[in-house]
């Protein structure tokens, strides 16, 4: 999630549920296991075989004479890491082993050939351009035979140079894209609108770069663009409005998931900062459903509502438009005409991404975190084996079961089903559709546990499953030896389902807490971007106030040992998020978001510095000068 100043209200406390803090679990099992601060190796053996850690402690026995050379031998992280030193400023800095290029900033033409980029911009040309606020995304080979294998690392094929790449647009402040605090008119809102969303673009090696050609499936997909609903929530009267207007629109889009399938997945995070009322008091105040979603008079300011109804929480012809925002959006890169459809099945909250992983019997599993302080991690399983669905003619999406995570004193965990023959639901809810439309609060009902913000997610090829918990700073647990209350840099948690990820219980650990690297050269806070690679290499991008002078950065961490390194780091009051990779994992796309928060006097990134120029975000090609494997 982003840490721009225009959107920090959002992270009020909206969860009043009174549900068992994590903070205490936390202590209770660290108590139990006797996990001391800082024990991030420790940490990283929680799930592994013996034979792995007597792997590792060999290694030490060969470390001295690579230490004597200032580098220390690993075999699955060799390259050196960015210093402390090098990691602040204006302009980016990465490992002397590696190389970058900047490609699609915010404005870029879709298409070769379309409307140039001009600040600020107008809505016409804006919807034909790459947008703003760059976060989640994913490379799609581009030939058939190679997009089902993706995640098996092929060193060979046309779909390492060629490809679709989907990247969501998260947020924008009226500052930085109108270059005024409000907008004054319905066409500056449409700018503003056409500036968030989702482009699909076509990418292609040529000249040894990577470039943007000509294609017909190349589009933007933004807030007034129409969709579909899908699964038990589709039709229901929640998601109908008196003025009966189509369904258009995603909006605030975080992080994303790739389907095995070969579909995006983009996530609608804070969509409850879009809406805002003009008539409060005699004509509007929120709901308690509403008020766990964060809806709030005047939103994060954008000022939408004021010229377009559709965002005005006291026009009663647009009664629950608010509720057709928050869901997970299906969009195939490769079919320019297909309707992006919201998955209701996977429930209405502050998504922050979507983990796609396949588990037994061929089910496809999602895992999802709702970032806001002291809300819940979420998994979905679909009812069948998604090939067999598919053939079917059905989505493996739509049907299934929302479970929401306890964490247990003793290392356990359960998945708490939401659906409507939960008798711990029973009287509140009509139907699945409510549940899921309302999902935060059947999650309360449940006894979910509060989590510290809980972000990306991702699957490790053992099975490990790794989240993100980036900060929170309004923990009041009064316990000096815990140093998560308050927990003002995040740390990381890990789980492992029973049946390879369908099971009801987990066991779960943490993996780092990010305040103990402090006064290190591994120091970072704030994790939040994550992705776990086949080698066993965890990669973890940072949204927040870096601590010992660092801008926001990436570092890749060896999952076996805990060993951290620095790969990246970019300019001052950016962040760094979003990443996929080419099949053969010798090309790494990375996203640089609202560098210098959009001030020119602090960066004009990509242009050189000249304190006048508007720095646009973009995306960051990053390869290894020898060629080899990313993070290696």
């Amino acid at each position: 999630m982003a840490s721009d100043p225009q959107i920090e209200e959002d992270d009020d406390i909206r969860n009043n549920s009174g549900n068992r803090p994590f903070v205490e679990v936390l202590q209770a099992n660290i108590s139990r296991r006797k996990v001391l601060a800082g024990g991030l190796a420790l940490g990283a053996a929680g799930f592994l075989p013996s034979g792995v850690l007597a792997d590792a402690d060999d290694e030490d026995e060969h470390q001295d004479d690579d230490e004597k050379h200032g580098r220390r031998h690993n075999r699955l992280i060799g390259f050196d890491p960015v210093p402390v030193a090098q990691g602040n400023g204006p302009w980016p800095s990465i490992s002397s082993d590696y190389e970058f290029d900047v490609i699609i900033p915010w404005g870029e033409p879709l298409q070769p050939g379309g409307p140039a980029y001009q600040w600020p911009p107008n809505a016409e040309d804006q919807a034909q351009q790459i947008g703003i606020g760059h976060d989640g995304m994913a490379f799609f080979p581009m030939h058939e035979g190679e997009r089902h294998d993706f995640d098996h690392g092929r060193r060979s094929g046309r779909g390492n140079k060629h490809g679709m790449l989907a990247i969501n647009h998260e947020f924008g402040r009226n500052t930085h894209v109108l270059g005024k605090r409000t907008p004054e008119s319905l066409v500056e809102v449409r700018a503003s609108q056409h500036a968030h969303g989702v482009s699909v673009i076509e990418l292609k090696k040529l000249h040894g770069k990577l470039q943007t050609v000509r294609s017909d499936n190349a589009r933007r997909i933004h807030v007034n663009t129409p969709l579909s609903f899908s699964g038990p929530a589709a039709g229901h009267p929640l998601l109908d409005t008196p003025a009966g207007n189509p369904p258009r629109g995603t909006v605030n889009n975080c992080a994303n998931g790739r389907t095995p399938w070969g579909t995006y997945l983009t996530c609608e995070e804070n969509f409850n900062g879009y809406f805002g009322a003009t008539q409060v008091k005699s004509t509007w105040t929120p709901t308690p459903e509403q008020d766990r979603y964060g809806f709030r008079e005047g939103g994060f300011g954008y000022g939408w509502e004021k010229f377009d109804a559709r965002f005005d929480l006291s026009d009663p012809d647009y009664r629950n438009e608010e509720n057709r925002f928050g869901w997970v959006v299906e969009i195939d890169p490769f079919d320019g005409t297909q309707t992006p459809v919201k998955r209701t099945a996977m429930g209405r909250v502050k998504h922050e991404g979507a983990a796609v992983t396949t588990g037994k019997g061929g089910r496809a599993v999602v895992y999802m975190g709702d970032d806001q302080r002291f809300d819940y991690i979420y998994k979905f399983v679909s009812a069948d084996n998604w090939k067999r669905m598919i053939r079917k003619g059905k989505s493996p999406l739509d049907e299934g079961t929302l479970y929401v995570a306890r964490f247990n004193d003793d290392g356990t965990g359960d998945w708490l089903p939401l659906t409507i023959d939960n008798p711990q639901l029973a009287g509140r809810f009509n139907d699945q559709a409510e549940i899921l439309v309302y999902a935060r609060i059947a999650a309360d009902m449940l006894g979910a546990t509060p989590m510290d913000r809980p972000e990306w997610v991702t699957v490790a090829p053992n099975q490990d499953v790794y989240c993100s918990l980036t900060n929170n700073s309004r923990r009041t647990v009064p316990n000096a030896a815990n140093p998560l209350a308050p927990n003002y840099d995040g740390h990381i948690i890990r789980w492992r389902d029973a049946d390879k990820h369908t099971g009801t219980t987990f066991e779960w650990d943490i993996f780092l807490i990010a305040q103990d690297t402090h006064g290190t050269e591994d120091t970072f806070s704030d994790p939040d971007g994550l992705w776990a690679d086949p080698d066993g290499r965890l990669f973890i991008e940072t949204d927040g106030g870096q601590k010992d002078g660092l801008n926001n950065q990436m570092l890749v961490a060896d999952t076996r040992t805990g060993e951290l390194r620095r790969l990246f780091t970019w300019v001052t009051k950016d962040e760094i998020t979003g990443i996929t990779t080419t099949p053969d994992r010798r090309t790494l796309f990375i996203n640089i978001q609202h560098p210098g928060n959009g001030d020119p006097s602090l960066t004009n990134f990509p242009a050189p510095f000249d304190g006048v120029t508007v720095p646009r975000d973009a995306t960051i090609v990053i390869t290894r000068k020898d060629g080899g494997i990313i993070g290696s």
